[in-house]
């Protein structure tokens, strides 16, 4: 006897297109995947209403320094030690922690701001508070990533994950916007927390994919600070893992420079642009990572993946080097798309190739040095860019620094391991 109702099921999960697969393949990546979607959405709301809500406290942009500094030195400094954790505990149990903890902060600075009682020294506590949670919750994030993304959607998971994202951090700012000017910004927060909230019950379904296999993790006993370190053996095995991070632990410096400090400058002091136009002209970033995650997400693998990584972030340094001598909006916007999607599109390959290479139960220390070559030196880069800016000009450092990213990309492409990663 045929069943209609399993035959009709199946006929519509194959007319699906395959980057939306995993939602009906995967309850674990429903959970996970609903759960980050909605945090990185209350996230990107906060991201706009801090700065505003720092600058109606004090008025300075030295306060604003030090509540990002707050943030980011603890998370830097807790990335290797968090990385051992993640490998010892269950991963899925990690992340509520952090969820409700950093809820609970979110909920905290709604109520004090709404009360007149938030201060800079009290945002500065919370800051580091939510930078150490932040600092535990992401390598156990990418950990689980690497189980829950099984290798018959590993592709389309990810980029699935990345369009979410990207569309979470577009629609985010713009009704952070409207919640300060129609509410309150305290408001913001509220809502944030709320998402973290949600995220923590999406987590209760993660059963069993946050579990260490013990057998693995427990058969050599070493001391706590060579397991700190355990990542870097692993990385060292494997050619793509070690070049690539190293390579980017500088290419990351020129590439975020450059936007961060020298794009605004070039919007609006240098072009004399509108205010609005460094917004508009900065969306095309999101537009061209969500557009390389469909695109990356409509095919289950890809093949040469190493070229088609690097070449994605030279294709971004040629467009850095063209937009200073360009003043036509729209192709200001084209540009930075082009970024965008060329930068996404190595993100993409390199998460999955993680997820492909690195054992599960080492993944959350390889995680974690990969996310300190990342970030460490991002604010030693802020510094030198701005002070090569000023010493040589906006453009010329915007051009040499991304002629050094194109001369980075084509020494790495030289190795054979980069070049033939498939």
């Amino acid at each position: 006897m045929v069943n209609h109702g399993q035959t009709q099921t199946t006929h519509f999960k194959r007319n699906v297109p395959q980057i939306f697969s995993p939602l009906f393949q995967s309850r674990a990546f429903r959970a996970l995947w609903i759960g980050n979607t909605l945090s990185v959405f209350g996230s990107s709301i906060t991201g706009i209403i801090i700065p505003i809500l720092v600058y109606s406290l004090t008025q300075s942009t030295m306060a604003m320094g030090f509540i990002m500094t707050a943030y980011m030195l603890p998370n830097v400094i807790i990335l290797p030690f968090a990385g051992v954790i993640v490998d010892k505990i269950n991963r899925a149990k990690m992340m509520r922690v952090a969820d409700i903890v950093r809820c609970m902060m979110a909920f905290i600075i709604m109520a004090l701001g709404l009360n007149g009682s938030l201060n800079i020294h009290l945002f500065s506590v919370i800051a580091i508070v939510l930078g150490i949670m932040d600092g535990l919750f992401q390598p156990a994030f990418s950990a689980i990533r690497a189980t829950v993304f099984t290798p018959d959607i590993r592709t389309s998971a990810n980029a699935l994950n990345q369009l979410s994202v990207q569309g979470m951090r577009l629609l985010g700012p713009a009704l952070g916007g409207v919640i300060v000017s129609v509410w309150s910004a305290p408001i913001g927060f509220g809502i944030d927390g709320l998402t973290f909230l949600i995220s923590f019950v999406c987590l209760l379904f993660l059963t069993k994919e946050g579990e260490i296999r013990k057998a693995v993790s427990e058969a050599k006993q070493t001391s706590f600070i060579r397991d700190c370190f355990g990542g870097i053996q692993v990385i060292k095995q494997n050619t793509w893992l070690w070049v690539t991070i190293l390579a980017f632990c500088f290419i990351n410096i020129c590439t975020t420079g450059v936007t961060v400090i020298i794009i605004p400058w070039l919007m609006n002091v240098h072009h004399h642009f509108p205010s609005y136009v460094y917004g508009l002209v900065m969306s095309g970033d999101a537009v061209g990572a969500a557009l390389a995650a469909f695109i990356f997400g409509m095919r289950k693998t890809w093949r040469h993946r190493g070229p088609i990584a690097y070449l994605g972030i030279a294709a971004g340094g040629l467009a850095f080097i063209t937009m200073p001598f360009i003043q036509n909006i729209v192709i200001l916007t084209l540009l930075m798309t082009l970024a965008g999607l060329g930068s996404m599109t190595f993100g993409l390959i390199w998460e999955t190739s993680l997820q492909d290479l690195v054992a599960p139960e080492a993944f959350g220390r390889v995680a974690s040095i990969d996310m300190l070559g990342s970030f460490a030196l991002i604010p030693v880069g802020f510094m030198l860019t701005g002070w090569f800016a000023n010493a040589i000009g906006g453009v010329a450092a915007m051009v040499i620094l991304s002629s050094f990213t194109l001369l980075l990309i084509a020494i790495s492409l030289c190795i054979p391991a980069i070049r033939n990663f498939d």
